[in-house]
């Protein structure tokens, strides 16, 4: 599989290359060169089949034979050592649950297959390492950090804004030392992204072999395809047509979920839920991209005012803004809508959601009024204790905390601040 820029599809490159690389040189996002579908048998018998071998049918042609099919699939397994359950909080609407990883966030998952990939790649480079440099709007960077600690060969340097993530997100990402180092930066997450994308265009830097494990990187943004595909094996047996709606942010889970639909994954409609950081969906009213500088909210992780991922989607519906709405809606939601959100799913049901998945059930109700009879599923995207003092007193709820959380909350925080792209540059060099 060669991958090419979407800034020019006659630079093209190998899967190592791409992951490696993250961003391509002329600052474009890598996209797959080919997108096949898989075969029909494959869905027909997808509920008798392991999540580990559903995630090697999806990504094998994406890494093709790069990585020997013996180890991928212990990259797979390693990768998916913990369950991803559909909870129903009311009549055919569906919580899927991606926080049982080692961070409690959906990132563990494209987080520990990069590193593990990465890992592969630098099996026979004893003499050299690659610096992952990586921007978080708040679960990005814990994710990342617990997938890539004491990976050999491998640097991890997170930058994340100061005062706008939650205290358990911080502590996750500034508190395991090792080869983890978090920079605190003055300023919201796209100064954080926009920082990581100039340090890759950064030539005097091209010595610390610079990769990201942002979204933008294809190794973080392919595995999260396997979501939607463990979401349709578990409702398959229903026989209603499936609507999903992902909070999004930097819109790499949504991207995915539209590959897995390329791939011939049955799901009828994506909604993209966002908070009041609304780029994508005044696109689609207006037909004019136009990103605005991000406001914090409660969702924090969604705080992005360019979203990196949105390209690729208008690439897969080749900027035909028509195909692409009757796949895709997108709403936006205030934080006195999430709140309510949170309430009413608690009253109505006693589940307990989290900030971000409140918004992913707002955009599924309002698409399900014109999807009447479909199923409906929405990304929990974390678990609702790293969003703690918003979710107990919204609820008025105490809630437990679990292992995972434990083990960082009595640590102590350590970060280095820093207020322009040429602190950066200095800390790097």
């Amino acid at each position: 599989m060669k991958y090419y820029s979407l800034n020019n599809k006659n630079l093209k490159v190998s899967f190592q290359e791409a992951v490696i690389q993250g961003l391509a040189p002329d600052k474009g996002l890598y996209f797959p060169e080919h997108i096949t579908p898989i075969e029909s048998d494959f869905y027909n018998k997808i509920e008798s089949l392991s999540n580990e071998a559903i995630a090697f049918e999806v990504i094998k042609q994406f890494v093709g034979d790069e990585i020997p099919e013996t180890t991928l699939k212990q990259i797979i397994s390693e990768t998916l050592c913990f369950d991803f359950p559909l909870v129903e909080v009311e009549k055919d609407v569906y919580s899927l649950e991606l926080f049982h990883g080692p961070t409690m966030a959906f990132k563990d998952v494209g987080a520990r297959f990069m590193a593990r990939c990465l890992a592969y790649f630098n099996k026979d480079k004893s003499d050299s390492k690659n610096t992952v440099l990586v921007a978080t709007s708040g679960d990005t960077g814990g994710a990342v950090a617990s997938g890539f600690l004491g990976v050999e060969g491998v640097e991890v340097v997170i930058l994340y804004p100061s005062g706008k993530v939650s205290d358990i997100q911080e502590k996750q990402l500034t508190t395991l030392g090792q080869n983890i180092t978090a920079l605190e930066v003055d300023g919201v997450f796209d100064d954080c992204q926009d920082m990581v994308k100039q340090a890759f265009l950064d030539e005097s830097l091209h010595h610390k072999n610079l990769t990201s494990a942002n979204s933008i990187n294809i190794a973080r943004w392919l595995p999260q395809m396997f979501y939607f595909f463990f979401a349709y094996k578990q409702l398959k047996q229903s026989g209603k047509s499936l609507v999903v709606s992902c909070p999004s942010g930097n819109f790499g889970n949504i991207c995915a979920g539209i590959l897995a639909k390329k791939l011939g994954l049955p799901i009828e409609h994506f909604v993209a839920s966002t908070n009041v950081n609304d780029t994508v969906p005044r696109f689609l009213k207006n037909g004019t991209y136009e990103p605005k500088p991000s406001k914090a909210t409660i969702s924090n992780a969604m705080d992005v005012g360019n979203p990196s991922n949105f390209v690729r989607i208008q690439e897969m519906y080749n900027n035909d803004l028509k195909a692409f709405e009757k796949d895709f809606s997108s709403f936006s939601f205030s934080d006195e809508e999430t709140t309510e959100a949170l309430k009413h799913i608690y009253k109505i049901s006693g589940y307990v959601a989290e900030p971000h998945g409140a918004v992913g059930y707002l955009g599924l109700k309002r698409q399900l009024e014109k999807n009447s009879g479909s199923i409906g599923v929405f990304l929990e995207t974390a678990h609702p204790v790293k969003f703690l003092e918003i979710v107990e007193e919204t609820l008025n709820v105490k809630l437990p905390i679990p292992s995972q959380i434990e083990s960082v909350m009595g640590k102590e925080k350590k970060s280095n601040k820093i207020k322009s792209y040429e602190d950066l540059k200095a800390f790097l060099k």
